[in-house]
């Protein structure tokens, strides 16, 4: 894993500025998907710079295609996301990811942590994009924050995954029980606020809103997380609309990635890579949660 730091100030070595830096990510990966959103509210597009690879991933890893929604890779030229980990470390075999953030000054990964990226977008690069104005860390919920991370990482983003790739019934079912108790305690806890810790969004609920917004289309049937959909939770519903209607997020959502990308690529969960035209969902309907302000 790469996890070097942007600074505001510089003092890290690498200094936030406009056109340095360049996202590489997939619109189908979640955790890449919070990259997306928040360099998106942040403003930080003019700022940062950003290439998707093609959402079908085979044996060769993520690659630049110019296909829908994706390009070729117009920094370095790479084929594959493959090229920046070796043109950081030759000698890197490990798991290729996104997202990865490219310094095109020196040419290395800064960080392929998609919790490090997220943060120093919110927190480093306040000089460009809205100035400062969005702030998804504030001082005053940063423990709430943390313990909220933590708990969606463990039970629902990583919890549908750990579903999905179970590989004995028992491993599927501890990890498909914990999940709908944690949305569960969502749905409760979302009945009396509009967002996880109240008046408006933070870095928690755009954790939260990746794997919220793939589960009907992707989770409940793919990783047989199939309890209840989201759909089926007044409150969660709601509130995932609501979340998908801010700015241009709807933008950042593409669902013929999604989709293609985890039925297409995951031929050991389905093999014959057929894809679901549903389901149907209409995610623009009014949400009626600004009552909750």
């Amino acid at each position: 894993e790469f996890r070097n730091w942007i600074s505001a100030d510089g003092r890290t070595g690498l200094p936030a500025a406009a056109g340095r830096y360049h996202l590489y990510v997939s619109y189908a990966c979640p955790w890449a998907h919070r990259t997306i959103i928040t360099r998106r509210l942040k403003g930080l597009e003019e700022t940062i710079g950003m290439t998707a690879v093609d959402p079908i991933r085979d044996e060769r890893g993520w690659a630049f295609r110019d296909v829908p929604g994706a390009s070729r890779d117009p920094v370095n030229g790479f084929h594959y996301l493959s090229e920046a980990y070796t043109a950081t470390d030759p000698a890197y075999r490990a798991r290729v990811t996104v997202p990865v953030l490219w310094d095109t000054q020196t040419k290395r990964i800064v960080s392929n942590s998609d919790d490090d990226i997220m943060r120093m977008f919110e927190t480093e690069f306040d000089a460009f994009g809205d100035g400062g104005a969005l702030d998804l860390y504030p001082e005053a919920h940063r423990t709430e924050i943390e313990t909220l991370n933590a708990w969606i990482y463990e039970t629902i983003n990583n919890g549908v995954y750990r579903a999905g790739f179970a590989t004995t019934q028992q491993a599927y079912e501890r990890a498909a029980y914990r999940l709908f108790e944690s949305l569960d305690t969502l749905e409760d806890r979302l009945s009396t606020r509009r967002y996880l810790c109240g008046p408006r969004p933070v870095e928690s609920d755009w954790r939260l809103f990746v794997t919220l917004v793939r589960f009907d289309a992707v989770y409940y049937g793919h990783f047989k997380c199939n309890l209840r959909r989201i759909v089926d939770y007044p409150n969660l519903f709601g509130y995932l609309r609501d979340l998908y209607q801010i700015d241009s997020v709807a933008e950042t959502v593409n669902f013929d990635h999604i989709k293609r990308h985890y039925y297409y690529t995951h031929d050991d969960i389905n093999p014959t890579r057929i894809v679901p035209i549903g389901p149907r969902q209409d995610l623009m309907t009014p949400h009626g949660r600004e009552r909750l302000n």
